[in-house]
């Protein structure tokens, strides 16, 4: 993974964890399929990431109950080839095939055929109890009955909260889509609303006695005799009739009286124990398409984010996933070039895993008044002549006001100075008492004063009490570590994970960092010759207030090397999957603090590979095993501390 890669998948766990959460509390701020493309850009990019392992949480304003049903996230196929892939390794006699419902989660639990909770997805392990809700909606039995007698069944029956295209035209048609509007009325504290929704069920598991069916197909049947409404169920006997019944669907499914996003398969033997495991393997979502719209180009403007020049596509308005755009991402000047992008050429947009949505096609054949996309030459803040690297349009001139504020705005961000916020830097930059890093530790309480108080306050000789927080926040500051320092200057591309790297090489000094090549960036794992050249010229372009900081006590730099007398030293540690006690980087932290070394990947000198699913057969613990390096859990790794 080199330097831009290590960058996206930063900004990438930021987004599916703000997404994830804004989820399962009810206020969906994406499409399913958007998250999912953001949710498989990082499976592609890092495939072992803790966030790929855990479920979103519940915002506390509902009483909580644990699942009966382990509620993880599936395995997903993104595409044909994905699929097939999996079928290999999974060779069934038939393929039970289900529609993937495009809704919310939801555990109903009985007791002796009646019911007593009903649950939502959560964490996965445990939900929100919304047992008054759930008894207004469609579909859902307060008592079971086969035919006209009851039916005694403990246990959990898990289902899809959705809303009706009829009911979203006719009353919710304010809200985006459907799921939006589901999620969001399924979590409303009076209930009202609920009696618009609808559950529809697929499992079910008894926790008394034994199970009231044989099989996957035989579940289904069971519910549908207890009176619930059943997601359809389609038979394929090879993995090719799945990818044709997919493709019907996909044609078929804009005439169903829901959303569905994909299939879901399974074999016909109810495997519970796979379905116990954070992400069952013997199941797979195979998703459809991202939905793509093609409109006409008619300009492209260049937004300037610090020394960036990026190229944003203006077309002609198309719906897309339930939302009108007419704007998109052309990424960089290569992207323009491969495309042949022109004005007036007809684009395909596709919303993927980008903050906006994305041209990924353009067609120009046939089409009359073509003119070709301008390129700035100069910077629009400073007028300096721009750089065009291909992958980067950018302005070289240091001094660029617009660069300055970037990277003002970026050192308060990683540094985390509480209080000297967004408004106040730029107030102090446009008002030339902010003209650099260097200028936020010369701030007083006087000079901060005037932008807390008013002209009038402070002729009374009143005090500012948050002029003196920032002022004091500032001071609590001197004192960082080097990978906080370095991050903090803004070079492009170059994130804390991504001076950590050069960290764990060795260049554990600033003097180091201030003297290392392009080659021997360029050799770091991770690193290539264009991301190992642009950390070395950006080191370069900041040298200078880097040593004066330091030199002149403003900033004093926290040891950053390894401790030779650590009981970890010598002992190099990847850690995988989600740990229990804390966050994987809370984690790999105790390492370096304790003399070890954080690899990011499985190779020959690793001392150990960390992960609470010793016996999974990950791609990671598959090579351990091949090298002969001992695999352990949390518990294990954490009797290695002192």
């Amino acid at each position: 993974m080199d330097l831009f890669t290590s960058a996206r998948v930063e900004e990438l766990e930021k987004l599916i964890t703000g997404y994830q959460n804004s989820y399962y509390n009810g206020e969906a701020e994406i499409s399913d399929a958007e998250f999912d493309a953001l949710w498989d850009e990082l499976k592609k990019l890092d495939p072992e990431n803790a966030i790929l392992h855990r479920v979103g949480a519940d915002n506390g304003s509902f009483a909580k109950a644990t699942h009966v049903m382990p509620m993880g996230s599936q395995e997903k196929a993104a595409n044909p080839e994905e699929f097939l892939a999996w079928a290999k390794k999974h060779s069934y006699s038939e393929y039970l095939v289900e529609y993937k419902l495009d809704g919310a989660s939801l555990e109903l639990q009985y007791e002796n055929g009646n019911l007593v909770q009903a649950v939502t997805r959560g964490d996965g392990t445990t939900g929100d109890v919304i047992t008054e809700n759930a008894r207004k909606m469609q579909g859902v039995m307060p008592s079971l009955f086969d035919g006209v007698r009851p039916v005694s069944f403990t246990g959990g029956i898990r289902g899809e909260v959705i809303m009706l295209h009829q009911v979203h035209d006719t009353l919710f048609s304010d809200k985006a889509n459907c799921r939006n509007a589901a999620n969001g009325l399924m979590k409303r504290k009076d209930g009202e609303g609920s009696e618009h929704l609808n559950v529809i069920v697929y499992d079910v598991w008894s926790t008394t006695g034994s199970q009231p069916f044989k099989d996957e197909e035989e579940k289904l049947s069971w519910l549908k005799k207890c009176g619930f409404t059943t997601v359809p169920l389609h038979i394929a006997h090879t993995a090719d009739e799945v990818i044709a019944f997919r493709e019907k669907v996909m044609q078929e499914r804009k005439n169903l009286a829901y959303d569905i996003d994909g299939l879901v398969i399974k074999e016909r033997e109810v495997n519970h124990d796979d379905a116990l495991r954070a992400r069952p393997d013997r199941q797979i979502a195979f998703k459809f398409p991202l939905d793509q719209a093609e409109s006409i180009l008619r300009s492209v403007e260049w937004s300037q984010s610090g020394a960036t020049y990026t190229p944003v596509a203006i077309f002609d308005p198309v719906p897309l996933n339930g939302t009108t755009v007419k704007r998109a991402s052309l990424s960089n000047p290569n992207n323009i070039r491969g495309l042949g992008v022109k004005i007036g050429s007809r684009v395909t947009v596709v919303k993927g895993g980008e903050i906006i949505p994305k041209i990924i096609r353009a067609q120009t054949e046939g089409l009359q008044n073509l003119s070709e996309v301008n390129f700035p030459k100069t910077c629009a803040t400073c007028g300096s002549a721009l750089c065009d690297e291909g992958t980067r349009l950018y302005c070289p001139n240091k001094d660029c006001p617009e660069r300055v504020l970037h990277q003002l705005l970026k050192w308060v961000s990683v540094v985390d100075i509480r209080g000297l916020g967004d408004t106040l830097v730029r107030s102090l930059f446009a008002d030339g008492i902010l003209k650099s890093i260097t200028d936020i530790y010369f701030l007083t309480t006087e000079t901060l004063t005037p932008y807390f108080l008013t002209q009038k306050s402070r002729e009374q000789d009143k005090k500012s009490l948050g002029a003196t927080k920032v002022f004091q926040s500032i001071q609590s500051k001197r004192k960082i570590s080097l990978v906080k320092f370095i991050a903090g200057f803004d070079i492009e591309g170059v994130g804390e994970t991504v001076v950590e790297l050069l960290v764990d090489a060795k260049y554990d000094t600033l003097q180091k960092l201030l003297n290392v090549t392009v080659e021997e960036v360029s050799s770091i794992y991770r690193f290539a010759e264009i991301s190992a050249k642009t950390f070395v010229n950006g080191i370069k372009e900041n040298r200078s207030e880097m040593e004066a900081l330091v030199k002149s006590g403003i900033i004093e730099i926290e040891e950053g090397g390894t401790k030779e007398e650590g009981v970890l030293f010598g002992k190099s540690f990847c850690f995988t999957g989600e740990l229990v006690t804390m966050k994987r980087s809370q984690a790999q932290e105790l390492v370096k603090k304790n003399g070890g070394t954080v690899k990011s990947s499985v190779v020959k000198d690793l001392s150990y590979l960390v992960t609470n699913d010793t016996s999974s057969g990950s791609s990671k613990n598959v090579k351990a095993a091949s090298l002969g390096i001992p695999v352990i859990s949390e518990k294990e790794f954490l009797a290695l501390l002192p």
